[in-house]
């Protein structure tokens, strides 16, 4: 029945959608927008095709699930389904449905909401934007960049926020990073108020810490809660072999984020700047860090809409000319023992774990990130599958908490020499320990 009111609610949605010219994308809920979309958004009247239906309602069969309805109907010839009575619809899905689900569609909510208690501009407000999908993102790439400009986007990666996966609830944060990823928010919810009172010099952050505390994740995460496209930069990345080019690079990505903009920007690797502004660098790449400087002065959150977010793993690298560009340095320090705590908890809500005890695994990971602690989760779990188990014990992650300390330690060595090495020395003090007996 539920695959039957899916496929349902996905037909009227389309109907009532073709029939209320007040109603516009925004107004239909993210899955069938993404499935009636057209070469300029969701037509009149949608085109509810079996394959949209399906990728619509996530049902395989989307007739023979509805088949049996008196008021449903299927060209085969078109591949459409379709309703043939519209009361007939209605009075099955109004019986059917609850408040809950028509609170997610907005569309039904602006002809049923009375009905089941919903508002319909709370079920909008709290839609998801269709300047968030993947179709729109394509679209303004179509729209704002040529054949000519195509070398520009192959200098970033651009994400809708419906095509990024981590949200800010899947990290653990400390109480400065929440209190700042609250203050962003609100800044670009009433940057109209900060123009008019002239703070424009906001909305510049530098996120600094080790590998592995989630500076890329809080940025991607971020762009996912605010429904801002993501465009990403590895500042290593965009240097040219070819001298004067890397500062084209430089303006080049700007633009980018100016065009696509409300959006983030997220540079990564900014040490970039500090290796290119000491020693004896070649005059062209000074001027590419310049100009970088220059560009970073010259966009705004207030004016341009961008939000830009740095990143580095070596702060200690940079000086005052880098540092002074940013309004809020943001630290990603490695997570203290109730952080590791509440990380393990996370990265293991999917997981059936017997006898979990976190903090007993927060004690034994000290120094550990949060990119460390999915590593051990995963060892974890492949050592399990071995044995066909699907359930992991305390027992299973201490053990893999152990084996991640033994490979972490072989990384950190500097050549496969010094591994033998210590390989033959710990063989030498086992022969000095136990001699063979004569």
């Amino acid at each position: 029945m539920t695959e039957a009111l899916d496929v349902v609610e996905f037909l009227l949605t389309a109907r009532v959608y073709d029939r209320h010219q007040d109603l516009d994308e925004n107004d239909l809920p993210p899955a069938h927008r993404s499935a009636l979309w057209g070469d300029d958004g969701v037509p009149r009247p949608p085109q509810t095709t079996e394959d949209a239906t399906r990728e619509a309602t996530g049902v395989d069969n989307p007739w023979d699930a509805v088949s049996g309805l008196m008021f449903t109907d299927r060209d085969a010839f078109a591949g459409n389904v379709s309703l043939v009575d519209d009361d007939m619809a209605i009075d099955w899905y109004v019986e059917r449905a609850d408040a809950d689900r028509v609170r997610d569609n907005p569309v039904l909510a602006f002809v049923f909401g009375d009905e089941f208690g919903v508002d319909y501009e709370a079920a909008r407000d709290a839609n998801r934007s269709v300047q968030a999908d993947p179709q729109w993102i394509d679209g303004l790439l179509e729209e704002y960049f040529d054949e000519d400009d195509e070398e520009m986007l192959d200098l970033v990666e651009v994400r809708s926020p419906a095509e990024i996966e981590v949200t800010l609830d899947d990290i653990v944060l400390t109480e400065e990073q929440e209190e700042e990823m609250s203050k962003v928010a609100k800044a670009i919810e009433h940057r109209d108020y900060l123009a008019t009172i002239g703070l424009s010099e906001i909305g510049k952050l530098l996120f600094v810490g080790p590998p592995g505390t989630g500076k890329t994740s809080t940025a991607r995460g971020l762009a996912h809660q605010l429904d801002l496209p993501f465009v990403e930069v590895k500042l290593s990345m965009i240097t040219s072999q070819y001298l004067g080019e890397t500062a084209k690079n430089v303006e080049k990505v700007f633009e980018v984020a100016k065009r696509l903009s409300p959006c983030i920007l997220f540079m990564d690797e900014f040490d970039f700047v500090a290796t290119t502004r000491t020693g004896d660098e070649h005059n062209a790449i000074k001027r590419a860090v310049n100009t970088l400087l220059k560009s970073i002065d010259e966009v705004s959150l207030v004016n341009d809409d961008v939000l830009l977010i740095g990143a580095t793993n070596h702060p200690d690298e940079l000086d005052a000319a880098a540092w002074r560009r940013f309004d809020e340095i943001l630290s990603f320090p490695r997570p203290d023992e109730q952080m590791r705590a509440d990380i393990i908890s996370l990265v293991t809500s999917e997981v059936d774990v017997a006898d979990f005890e976190p903090a007993e695994i927060a004690a034994e990971t000290d120094g550990l990130t949060g990119s460390d602690l999915r590593l051990v989760l995963r060892e974890a779990v492949l050592d399990a599958l071995v044995e066909d188990r699907t359930e992991l014990t305390q027992d299973d992650l201490m053990a893999a908490i152990e084996d991640f300390e033994d490979r972490d330690h072989l990384r950190n060595l500097d050549t496969l020499e010094d591994a033998l090495d210590e390989d033959h020395d710990g063989h030498d003090h086992a022969d000095h320990d136990h001699p063979t007996p004569e």
